[in-house]
């Protein structure tokens, strides 16, 4: 089971020491440079994992708010919410060869909640159509989220359905990828400081789930992830797990 953050809540080296991976979040705002990916493996310590949030040009449409972030990229009316256009796949081509250096273990696609359910389809075509050696993860939001049978057709692809697990019930799937983003509130209460009885909740759930990825994405992440690792390893040494 792999352990971390969403982004660095701390200085990297903390980070480096006491958990098992981050998923890096500045891909998403802006495409990364070849040089920067290839230091921050360089500087990581071996088995250290690095997954990444895919760019935004490739699920969200233009006009979305999160673009004011973005520099040297104008997004056309034919980018986002993983459609199989020219576009977007010459747009992933870009994208995986500038992330190549950092040897990510899974790439997670975050598509709005403005996504319509009917474009499931096409998202579904466009995952087909890249899916390659690396580990692909779908966390749809909104109406996207509810398509019928959606975890078992991109079980199919060998790729899997990114969820928040005390949202949404985890299921079959290649491997699994959780993404902790608050209990109670909306779709997501970042606030939200998981208690000890949560934290073992968490892993009956992932218990049994591997390769299992676990990333808090909360405002005490750090904190919540060190404890939960911890509970995971004590247990694992124990040979309760």
């Amino acid at each position: 089971m792999i352990v971390g953050t969403c982004g660095f809540p701390r200085a990297r080296k903390e980070v480096y020491r006491r958990l098992d991976g981050v998923e890096l979040q500045e891909t998403f705002y802006n495409l990364p440079s070849e040089g920067r990916m290839a230091a921050l493996r360089a500087e990581a310590p071996e088995g250290f994992v690095f997954t990444v949030k895919v760019f935004q040009g490739l699920t969200h449409p233009k006009g979305s708010p999160t673009y004011r972030r973005t520099r040297g990229f104008t997004p056309s009316e034919k980018n986002g919410f993983l459609r199989p256009t020219r576009e977007n796949l010459e747009l992933w081509d870009s994208f995986e060869r500038l992330t190549a250096p950092l040897k990510p273990a899974v790439y997670v696609f975050q598509t709005p909640p403005n996504m319509p359910a009917e474009l499931v389809g096409e998202a579904l075509e466009f995952l087909r159509t890249i899916r390659g050696d690396a580990r692909l993860a779908w966390e749809p939001r909104g109406p996207a989220a509810e398509a019928p049978g959606l975890a078992e057709k991109l079980a199919e692809l060998g790729v899997a359905l990114a969820v928040d697990p005390f949202r949404r019930p985890p299921r079959p799937s290649p491997f699994y990828y959780f993404r902790l983003h608050g209990i109670g509130g909306g779709e997501v209460n970042y606030r939200y400081k998981y208690s000890d009885e949560d934290l073992r909740r968490l892993l009956d759930i992932a218990r049994g789930r591997e390769p299992a990825y676990v990333f808090f994405n909360n405002v005490y992440m750090f904190d919540d992830a060190v404890r939960f690792r911890e509970l995971a390893k004590g247990l694992s040494t124990s040979g309760r797990v």
